[in-house]
């Protein structure tokens, strides 16, 4: 008799716990979609103390960080927040590597902070960057994003100038092979999947801008500054796509 109402009690408990835990992840999704990062963060943080080993629930406490990024000016906030993330993509990693979002997030949480590293902590993050990308994209080929973030590697790395080489040659060995007809080839995979993402068509345009394609350049960036925000970072896809297209004259 008991041992049966132990039962019951944990059973409830559990069921309660259960029963928190969805409720928290529903608020947090909400302010989640609205990018809202401090208030989802109020709900996915306790939810993590519920299921700690949830590894979607790290990915979206990562996106969370990452996005509070770019609602700061300090780089030491920037620093702070960056590596806050890129610690929870790690776990989701880890706890869930035959998952696409988990090798995705990894790389997104290391492209946002590459910005910030010096030379030879940023030619690690790119590696990295380069492998999470092509896991991303070999577990789900339907991923639009990861076949973009795969464009976005080859796109910066081939444009890396000869200083970095030199630092990675010495550390490394070298780079990977980058080049822009493939950031091409990736990005035009990905305007495939989600023609409706503008940050596939700025990015695309800005890459035959540096392949000396102007034409080309011109029509795409312009396609994709005439297309409406509804991401996070769109603004900011926009306005690199302007600065672009002033570039060419």
């Amino acid at each position: 008799m008991r041992f049966a109402l132990i039962i019951a009690i944990s059973l409830a408990c559990f069921g309660q716990a259960f029963g928190n835990f969805a409720e928290l992840m529903k608020q947090g999704d909400e302010y989640d979609a609205q990018f809202k990062p401090e208030a989802a963060l109020q709900y996915y943080l306790p939810a993590e103390k519920l299921k700690p080993d949830d590894s979607a629930l790290l990915v979206k406490i990562a996106r969370q960080y990452v996005y509070r990024m770019s609602d700061t000016y300090s780089k030491a906030d920037q620093l702070r927040s960056g590596r806050t993330a890129l610690g929870y993509a790690e776990r989701a990693v880890k706890l869930a590597p035959d998952e696409c979002d988990s090798h995705l997030a990894l790389a997104i949480c290391l492209g946002k902070l590459t910005p910030l590293m010096s030379n030879k902590e940023g030619i690690e993050a790119s590696r990295r960057i380069k492998t999470a990308a092509e896991t991303a994209v070999k577990l789900n080929p339907k991923n639009d994003y990861a076949w973009h973030l795969l464009g976005r590697w080859h796109q910066e790395l081939a444009q890396i100038g000869g200083v970095t080489r030199a630092v990675a040659l010495i550390v490394y060995g070298g780079l990977p092979s980058a080049s822009y007809d493939e950031a091409v080839r990736c990005f035009q995979k990905a305007i495939s999947l989600n023609p409706g993402r503008l940050l596939h068509v700025v990015e695309l345009g800005r890459t035959y801008a540096l392949m000396g394609r102007e034409d080309e350049a011109r029509n795409w960036i312009n396609r994709g500054l005439a297309m409406p925000d509804r991401e996070k970072d769109d603004a900011e896809t926009k306005q690199r796509g302007r600065t672009t297209l002033k570039s060419l004259g």
